[in-house]
């Protein structure tokens, strides 16, 4: 059951689409160069009469299905050439006037349902020869009620009368006329011709005469000014002369008037000028002083300002050098003190650590020696011995002597020469170990030997 209703659902959906869409499809709009034409069931107009159609142009309009239909009607504007042959005019004689007339469909309410009753449904081809017709007829008609010689001479009243009854005949079929354009009239009889030829001579002749007429009245105008002109020329000349003498006079009694005032206002000028250039001179002399002075102020002041302004440059230099000399100063003293102070507290823990394993060293020394200070001391000179003994020979090692010549003789005592005296002196002057080890507060052990004036003095004793 739920399915059934859906399927209806869904078919009345589709039908209710297909009919909107329908009603879409009829609902027709109108081109602006087009008129619609709808016909079929419309009701009555306000005469109560059944109406044959419905013209809309430029609009749209719903068109019901099956009861009404629709056209359109195209407004494009349609070219037709008319080549009237043998038409009577109002004096019997056959013209012909070869023409084109332009027409189109008119939107005029009345004229456009005429439009639609009378060219729906016909071709292009169809319209353009019912149009031919129609103006054929009226052309004839037109040409009938006036002679060669309006119709000749005036165009604009013949394609007046043709557009006002071609146009009337026209709208009864819905049309409207746009433009007329008739290109020539001619005649069988040669009617026109000789009316052309004429007026041609007529103008000619006219022409001729008006020529004829003009060269006269030039020739009497020519005479006429030649007379007037030497009757001016003399009067002119006389007028000329007598004007040129007055002016003489006037040019030389105006020339005299200006020689005086030239020579007067020269004099003038010499005065004032003599008398200015004395005034400019003294100005120019004061200007000249004052500027002097004024330079030699300004020099004055330039000089004071140079030699202040150096004095105090140097003077700032100086003040500034001094600053920073001493300030290199106690920087180059700091840093001198503080290496010093950083030298001094290195050499002291150097020397520190020195003694402190040269007082390990003697501690382990007289530990060896048993305990006894006085040997281990005596152990310590021992091992310097070599050093001692290499000091006292280089004292004399030292004396230069790159050759020595001896006059030797006995010495006072008569046994030892002068020159060996002199070398053993100079061997006495070293001190000897003996005395050494007694300045440092220590005997020479007696594996060193013993000393000789001791000896000397036991041996005397004995």
């Amino acid at each position: 059951m739920f399915n059934d209703l859906i399927i209806m659902i869904c078919v009345f959906a589709f039908l209710f689409f297909a009919i909107f869409i329908a009603f879409l499809s009829r609902y027709k709009k109108c081109p602006s160069d087009k008129i619609l034409v709808v016909y079929g069931k419309l009701g009555h107009d306000k005469d109560g009469n059944e109406r044959s159609s419905k013209c809309i142009h430029g609009g749209a309009t719903f068109v019901w299905p099956v009861i009404q239909d629709y056209k359109f009607l195209d407004l494009t504007p349609m070219s037709i050439s008319v080549d009237l042959r043998g038409a009577l005019s109002k004096q019997n004689i056959r013209i012909d006037v070869p023409s084109r007339f332009t027409v189109g469909i008119s939107t005029e309410p009345g004229i456009m349902q005429n439009a639609a009753e009378r060219l729906l449904g016909l071709s292009l081809n169809e319209v353009q020869e019912l149009t031919k017709d129609i103006i054929l007829g009226q052309l004839r008609l037109v040409i009938a009620t006036m002679s060669i010689e309006e119709i000749n001479t005036d165009r604009d009243r013949f394609l007046e009368e043709v557009s006002n009854n071609v146009e009337t005949e026209l709208k009864k079929i819905g049309l409207r006329l746009i433009n007329v354009n008739v290109t020539d009239i001619n005649d069988e009889s040669g009617y026109i011709q000789a009316l052309g030829r004429e007026a041609a001579a007529k103008a000619i002749n006219d022409a001729k005469r008006m020529v004829a007429l003009r060269e006269k009245e030039g020739s009497i105008g020519e005479a006429d000014a030649k007379r007037d002109q030497r009757i001016a020329v003399s009067l002119a000349d006389s007028n000329a002369i007598s004007g040129e003498n007055e002016a003489k006079m006037k040019i030389a009694d105006s020339d005299a008037q200006r020689r005086e005032r030239e020579a007067e206002a020269l004099k003038r000028a010499t005065t004032a000028e003599k008398i200015q250039k004395a005034l400019s001179d003294a100005e120019s002399f004061e200007a000249q002083r004052n500027a002097e002075l004024k330079r030699a102020e300004l020099e004055k002041a330039t000089l004071e300002a140079d030699v202040i302004i150096k004095v105090n440059i140097d003077k700032q230099q100086l003040e500034i050098q001094a600053e920073a000399e001493a300030e290199q100063a106690r920087i180059r003293a700091k840093g001198e003190a503080d290496a010093t102070l950083a030298r001094l507290t290195a050499e002291a823990e150097g020397n520190k650590e020195i003694l402190i394993q040269q007082a390990e060293g003697f501690a382990k020394i007289v530990e060896a020696a048993g305990g006894d200070v006085k040997s281990a001391i005596q152990l310590l000179i021992a091992d310097k011995i070599d050093e001692l003994v290499k000091i006292q020979v280089e004292a004399i090692s030292n004396l230069k002597i790159d050759k020595v010549t001896v006059w030797d003789s006995m010495g006072t005592d008569g046994q030892t020469p002068a020159t060996a005296n002199f070398l053993s002196g100079m061997l006495k002057s070293v001190p000897p170990l003996s005395e050494m080890f007694k300045m440092a507060g220590m005997e020479i052990p007696q594996y060193l030997g013993s000393n000789i004036n001791e000896e000397n003095a036991n041996e005397n004793i004995s």
